[in-house]
Parts: structure tokens; C-alpha cells; sequence
């Protein structure tokens, strides 16, 4: 082999994007000494787009504490494209599950304000252009706390502010946008998302993602009446019915507020990623790719990186294998996606907290495993 192109996400909650391409480059040079290993860290929207496309844009990061999911400061990231004008903000980065033990996950109180805070302190910085990446978030707030931070007044039926969380929607009696930052009117906000469920129902928010965030199944129920009602106050404030506008659902709700109150536009993170990073202009001439993420199943081919590096892969007839932390139903899907082989980090019997800890040399591991049989070509 030549070249190889090695385009994986984020295992979240354990390796970074660019951690993992490291770590495959690492395993596969040995095995393979005269092939060029050309690493490029991407992210379908969630947890690492920041990362991605700063790195694909020599931006710069800015840094600022803000109001964690749960009240505790979060000192977080976000970023300024090498264009001077396009600022990123990750939810994951204020509002992320991944901010949060999971013992301590509670959606009913989680809340989304840190996000705001991010987008207020990019807006101060002169963007005129929002890449908001919504994946990852610990919220199921509808984006009402991001809301809050800019400026609107979000109201019980005694006029005083709602506490933070998914659970106090229930009570909203006025949504009050007069004071909300004028100058996101002047922004263009382009919404990076992974996912096109509705705000509410059984491909909704609360019933998909709620229980990923702590949420019981009457847990679910309480959350998913709360959004119906927010949807109802926010359609009477904005006149944008985003109940079942596609994408909505993502990150607890946070899609019905950017597309209802921000105006924003729904994109698929993967392509604005892998457009940002020239992902094209690496993979042709390629031999192979390598892609994957922390989970590969049957989700995967809507919206998540491998298909959607496979995909592009497909165009340049460069075929594309996949190693992901673990494997799940309806993987055996993902070879109608040009996805030829699939590799699970995860071996043996194992809690979830030893493969989380053991990450890192589980993936060594395999990608060498993938490197010593790719050296077998050609051979007899």
C-alpha cells in the first residue's frame, strides 16, 4: 500500500478524534513502513467538531468559564476560524454529558446556559458567522438555558424566572425574547447536527436521547410533556412551529430553540466537517481508509462520521474499513454503506468501566491487528 488515509471521530468520553487517529497511525507503522500515513481528525457535529476544525482551519481557541450542565463552573472551549469571522461553539464543551458522572445525571435539572454564555462571548469577539455544534449535550432543556444566557426571560405564571432544567418548562407561562442579543440577528448560525428526530413523541428527544442522560422512563414521560408545553409558548413567541421541524429533537431540545429563536440552519456536522477539513483532497490517490468511533451499529448510518467518511471514500473508489470501541445491533448494516470490514476494540467480557479505562491500548491493539494483516497483501 501507498497511502492510507486514517479519518476517525472521537471515542467519547475516552479518546479525542485526534487521539485516535494517533494512536492507529502509531499501530499500523510498524507493520507497514513504506505506506504514508495521513491522519485526519474528523466529528459529525458533537463532541470534537471544535477540535476538527480548527485544526483544519488554523484556528485559534478561546477559553472561558461558564455555567457547567449542573451549576458547577466548566472552564470551556471555543474557537475562531483562520477566516477571522466564523466562530465554533461546541455544546459539548459547557453543556456536555461528558461534564457530568454518570451517577449524577439527572435531565430533569440539567441545563444549557454555559452553551449561551459561549456564543455570547463569540458574538463579543466580532463573529459574524455561528458554527453551533449541538452533539453531545447533557440537557434536555430545549435550549431554553442557552436562551437565558442571551438575553431572553423565560417566565412561570408569577413572573419570575423558571429554575434551570427540562423539568421546569412545565411551568412556563412567558417567553419574553425583547432583550435577546440584537446582534444574532446579524449572525449567521449554521446548526451542526448528527440527527433529524423531532422535538417530541417516541423519535423525540426525551424518549431517543433522555435515557443515555439519566432519564427513567417516567423520567421520559415528565420531560416529554415539559417540551410539549415549551413548544407551544415558543411557537406563540416566534410563530415557528418546531415541534416537528427535522433535527429539533437533537441535544435535548436544543434544535427547536436555534431553529425557532435563532434562526438558525440545520446542517449535517459530518459534511460541514469533512468539507472544512479537505478530507476530498487527502483520500484521492489513497489506497485505503480507516475510520470509526466509539460505538459502530446500526445508527451509524445516520449521520455519524463513518459513513459519512465512507461515503465521501466511495466517490474516489477508495475503500474504507472501520474500527469502533464497541459493536451493537444492526452493525452488519453499515456494508451497504461502504463500509467493508468492521473491527471492535472491545474483545472479551468486560464493564463499561474497563473498557473506558482501557481504551487506548484496546485500540492500539486492534489497528496493529489491522496492520499486520494488511501487511499479508501480496504475500503468499
Amino acid at each position: 500500500m501507498r497511502k492510507i488515509v486514517i479519518a476517525p471521530d472521537s471515542f467519547k468520553e475516552t479518546l479525542s478524534a485526534r487521539q485516535v487517529a494517533d494512536i492507529i497511525a502509531a499501530a499500523l507503522a510498524p507493520h507497514l513502513p513504506h505506506t504514508e500515513l495521513h491522519t485526519v481528525p474528523v466529528a459529525d457535529g458533537g463532541e470534537g467538531t471544535l477540535d476538527a476544525l480548527l485544526a483544519a482551519t488554523a484556528g485559534q481557541y478561546h477559553y472561558l468559564d461558564v455555567r457547567g450542565p449542573l451549576g458547577a463552573p466548566v472552564r470551556a472551549a471555543w474557537g475562531m476560524l483562520g477566516d477571522g469571522e466564523t466562530a465554533v461553539v461546541e455544546m459539548a464543551a459547557a453543556s456536555g454529558i461528558a461534564l457530568v458522572p454518570r451517577e449524577q445525571r439527572d435531565p430533569l435539572r440539567a441545563c444549557s446556559y454555559g452553551t449561551g454564555q459561549l456564543v455570547r462571548a463569540a458574538l463579543d469577539h466580532g463573529a459574524r458567522r455561528l458554527i453551533l455544534a449541538i452533539g453531545g449535550s447533557a440537557t434536555n432543556d430545549g435550549g431554553a438555558g442557552m436562551l437565558a444566557a442571551l438575553g431572553a426571560q423565560l417566565l412561570d405564571a408569577a413572573g419570575q424566572p423558571l429554575p434551570p432544567g427540562g423539568a421546569a418548562l412545565a411551568k412556563l407561562a412567558t417567553l419574553d425574547l425583547a432583550g435577546l442579543d440584537a446582534r444574532l440577528a446579524q449572525c449567521r448560525i449554521d446548526i451542526a447536527c448528527d440527527v433529524r428526530n423531532p422535538l417530541l413523541g417516541e423519535h423525540g428527544a426525551s424518549a431517543v436521547f433522555g435515557p443515555q442522560k439519566g432519564a427513567t422512563p417516567a423520567m421520559v414521560a415528565q420531560l416529554d410533556a415539559a417540551l410539549a408545553h415549551y413548544a407551544a409558548v415558543l411557537h406563540a413567541a416566534t410563530g415557528c412551529d418546531a415541534a416537528n421541524l427535522p433535527g429539533s429533537g437533537a441535544a435535548g431540545g436544543m434544535g427547536a430553540a436555534a431553529l425557532a429563536v435563532l434562526g438558525g440552519r440545520m446542517q449535517a456536522g459530518i459534511e460541514l466537517v469533512l468539507d472544512a477539513a479537505g478530507l476530498a483532497a487527502a483520500i484521492q490517490g489513497a489506497d485505503l481508509v480507516i475510520t470509526g468511533e466509539g460505538r459502530l451499529d446500526g445508527q451509524s448510518a445516520f449521520g455519524k462520521t463513518p459513513v459519512g467518511v465512507a461515503t465521501l471514500a466511495a466517490r474516489y473508489g477508495v475503500p474504507t474499513i472501520a474500527i469502533g470501541g464497541a459493536l451493537g445491533d444492526g452493525v452488519e448494516t453499515l456494508q451497504q454503506h461502504h463500509i467493508r470490514a468492521v473491527f471492535a476494540c472491545v474483545d472479551r467480557i468486560s464493564t463499561l468501566e474497563a473498557a473506558l479505562g482501557n481504551a487506548a491500548a484496546n485500540l492500539s491493539r486492534v489497528a496493529g491487528n489491522v496492520g499486520a494483516l494488511l501487511a499479508l497483501r501480496g504475500k503468499p
